[in-house]
């Protein structure tokens, strides 16, 4: 079947199992006996006795049943295995079909999406784990935290940095029964069922839904935010309501590799904290910033040696400083906050950590 024909192979299953009551009683009686007269259907069934001719004739002409000419004519049951051999076919090559079509949301359409289906949330909430190259942050159940296992894992392999939140926390795994380092670099659980299924790729492509909406379908729904400024809003929203107000399940801690890149500039600045390369006779961590000037608006990069960096007791504000190296600004400091940033000199959009060592190596 044509992968681009979908409409003409639904056509021809549904032509195959569109049959009427009377067919399907007719049909159902034949297959149990094996072998019936018209005036037995009739008996056996609901069927008026003028309408099984009809009926039966309708059933010989799409294979599923056989007429024996004799007096009275008999109706033969035909091997459903043979008579759907076609339907099975088809069907089997439509839900490929369909398939390909269903679990390749196109995130090229608009920044935001409405998705109305349980099914259709969790295939974009796969995808939006599998399109991380640097950063993922997300909220699962324990059900969705097992089906998605393997992806996250492999996530981990490729070198992404994962948060994740489990809720309700009441039905997440414990730490014995679930080895979480190996799908996140930081996991926390959090109380209660109010917290939403979430999931957020380099900042940018994201999805929410309530747990409601992955409970069972209904007249709920999830939301898709293709484009990073949108995308921020769910990321913060995890950083500062969400990942705050949860309590720690596992930790990887700081991994030491070069280059590294960010979204989030908490997420930045927490691992720095625990580097010590900003300490004097470790080498130096050098830092090249693509985001905007808060007053002016223009789009600029910033790069220069890391020499500072500050983040609040609540890590609802996060900055670093860094002593330039280029450009009219050479030899300044500046400061960087995160997306909105009000109180520093840029707003940080992607962030990229690399580092250099002392003479000696170190």
């Amino acid at each position: 079947m044509s992968s681009d024909d979908p409409r003409a192979a639904l056509a021809r299953v549904g032509e195959r199992f569109d049959l009427n009551e009377y067919e399907i009683s007719a049909y159902l009686a034949v297959l149990e006996a094996g072998q019936l007269s018209a005036s037995e259907i009739a008996d056996r069934t609901e069927i008026p006795q003028p309408r099984v001719y009809d009926t039966v004739r309708s059933l010989a002409e799409r294979g599923l049943l056989t007429l024996q000419e004799s007096r009275p004519i008999q109706v033969l049951a035909v091997d459903p295995e043979e008579a759907f051999a076609d339907a099975h076919d088809s069907l089997e090559a439509l839900i490929s079909d369909l398939e390909a079509r269903y679990t390749e949301p196109a995130r090229e359409t608009g920044a935001v999406s409405l998705i109305k289906s349980r099914s259709s949330i969790l295939r974009y909430v796969e995808a939006v784990i599998e399109a991380a190259d640097y950063e993922l942050v997300l909220s699962l159940t324990p059900a969705l935290l097992k089906r998605y296992e393997s992806e996250l894992a492999a996530r981990r392999e490729a070198g992404v940095t994962i948060e994740l939140l489990v809720t309700p926390a009441a039905e997440a795994p414990s730490t014995e029964e679930f080895e979480y380092r190996s799908v996140a670099t930081r996991a926390r659980a959090r109380r209660g069922i109010t917290t939403p299924v979430l999931a957020v790729a380099d900042g940018s492509y994201s999805t929410y839904a309530t747990q409601d909406a992955i409970a069972w379908d209904g007249d709920r729904y999830g939301v898709v935010f293709n484009r990073s400024a949108l995308g921020f809003l769910l990321s913060g929203f995890f950083n500062t309501v969400l990942w705050t107000t949860a309590q720690p399940l596992a930790e990887n801690g700081f991994e030491e590799h070069f280059p590294r890149r960010y979204a989030s500039i908490r997420r930045c600045v927490k691992d720095l904290a625990q580097h010590d390369a900003l300490t004097e006779g470790n080498g130096s961590l050098t830092a090249t910033i693509e985001g905007r000037d808060i007053l002016s608006g223009e789009y600029l990069t910033v790069s220069g040696r890391v020499v500072g960096v500050s983040l609040a007791s609540d890590e609802q504000s996060a900055a670093l400083e860094i002593e330039t190296d280029e450009g009219e600004r050479d030899g300044e400091t500046v400061s960087v906050g995160g997306r909105v940033a009000a109180l520093e000199d840029v707003e940080a959009h992607e962030i990229y950590l690399d580092h250099e060592p002392t003479a000696d190596g170190n």
